[in-house]
């Protein structure tokens, strides 16, 4: 293996985890939405539909450990 060879697989290996960390960061934005869209439907439904109440708070909680596990990937990556 010559040294060219050895930069461009490095520079391969650089761009593949660049890409892996972008689509980290739109997973952490699909959980933040989630996170939102379920606190919008806590706001509005605490006082009259108990069921799309739990189902805020659902999403609240996995929006938040989905948040927090692809941020936990991100940090280490």
């Amino acid at each position: 293996m010559t040294r060219k060879e050895l930069i461009q697989g490095y520079q391969a290996e650089i761009a593949y985890q660049k890409q892996m960390i972008a689509n980290l960061k739109r997973w952490v934005a699909l959980f933040f939405l989630m996170g939102g869209i379920g606190g919008v439907i806590v706001y509005f439904y605490r006082a009259t539909n108990l069921f799309v109440f739990l189902l805020g708070i659902g999403l609240i909680g996995l929006g938040i450990l989905g948040m927090l596990i692809f941020g936990y990937g991100i940090y280490h990556g």
